[in-house]
């Protein structure tokens, strides 16, 4: 970050929701313990415009959450710093979304996503090999070569693919937006086996480096849908860290170690203008005003609840702006209010 006259330069990511072409190449050089030197340069894929606009909907004029001046200053210095972004927070505030936004507002491409479960470990997040599936492919190609002269031994490449963590640390010019999501409902040892990767921006791959002699280079499926990328000597090594968010709801403490490596964001409540224009994002031909009431209707009881979600909001929205209920006409409809009940019920119950 650039100062002159003792104010700030704006801050690469604004927090607008809206694309800006460009707008990474003006992400400071990171400080020299972050730096990598991964190659060859692997070409990023466009962004996944059906899902983008699931998670965020139409561009918006003004980003639904996570837009004042306190989260976008935490948000920029882990982009500065190249340090995982660890986003706590109840279920609903858009924890979630926020790799989304960041990806759309610096123009970075699909977002790469891993959904943890308590079986997750590192190794899924880095890469995948079938093993059993290589036995069986060189047993029946041994059984047809016996006569045709076939080659009996497939390559480890056929049965190997990088997970999304592995895809992000590929070489890319730029980095790639990976979400962690929900890392508290892990192993309690996955956030330190996450530690030595986080550190060095690189991992080997096993498989591959006890092929290195005789094939040094290889091509693998990566979590990018139809996508590969070159592995040299069985490392692949990042160029440009990727940017890390990693969601929890708060159900579990972190390991020290872990928290040293991650700048912490908790988001709250979302206020009735950030509904709003989120309601606006989805639902781009609404009537704003017709809608209102229902904002504050729902605003009101989360209030009072402390235990609704975003979405929650959205379902009803649907059946509104859907025709099946006329929006004019719904407070007074009793069947409307008792589907309100169902709808909104409180996620902690």
């Amino acid at each position: 970050m650039t100062v002159d006259g003792g104010e700030r330069t704006q801050w690469v990511y604004q927090g607008t929701g809206v694309p800006r072409p460009g707008s990474v190449e003006d992400l400071p050089v990171p400080p020299p313990w972050r730096q990598f030197d991964g190659g060859p340069l692997v070409e990023p894929p466009q962004e996944d415009a059906g899902e983008a606009r699931r998670r965020l909907g139409s561009v918006p004029e003004q980003v639904p959450f996570g837009s004042d001046d306190e989260q976008i200053a935490v948000i920029n210095a882990a982009l500065y710093l190249r340090r995982p972004l660890l986003v706590t927070g109840r279920p609903g505030t858009g924890k979630s979304s926020l790799a989304y936004r960041i990806a759309r507002e610096l123009c970075l491409g699909r977002v790469l996503r891993w959904s943890i479960t308590s079986r997750s470990t590192l190794k899924q997040g880095l890469y995948e090999y079938d093993a059993i599936g290589r036995v069986q492919a060189a047993a029946a190609r041994q059984a047809v070569g016996l006569s045709q002269e076939v080659p009996s031994e497939p390559g480890v490449e056929d049965f190997l693919s990088l997970g999304p963590l592995g895809t992000a640390l590929l070489p890319y010019e730029h980095p790639r937006v990976l979400l962690i999501d929900e890392m508290d409902k892990s192993d309690v040892d996955l956030p330190n086996d996450l530690l030595n990767v986080f550190e060095d921006g690189e991992f080997t791959i096993p498989e591959l480096l006890r092929v290195r002699r005789t094939n040094s280079v290889v091509t693998v499926r990566t979590d990018d849908p139809y996508r590969e990328a070159v592995v040299t000597n069985g490392v692949v090594r990042a160029r440009a860290f990727p940017i890390v968010v990693i969601t929890s709801n708060g159900e579990r403490a972190f390991p020290a170690a872990f928290l040293r490596r991650c700048l912490r964001l908790r988001l709250q409540e979302p206020t009735t203008d950030e509904l709003a224009a989120m309601v606006a994002a989805h639902f781009p031909g609404a009537m704003r005003s017709q809608l209102r009431n229902l904002i504050n209707d729902f605003q009101n009881r989360s209030e009072r609840e402390r235990g609704l979600a975003a979405d929650q909001l959205l379902n009803a929205v649907h059946l509104v702006t859907s025709g099946t209920w006329n929006a004019a006409h719904v407070d007074r409809d009793p069947a409307w209010q008792l589907l309100l009940d169902t709808l909104w019920q409180n996620l902690s119950d």
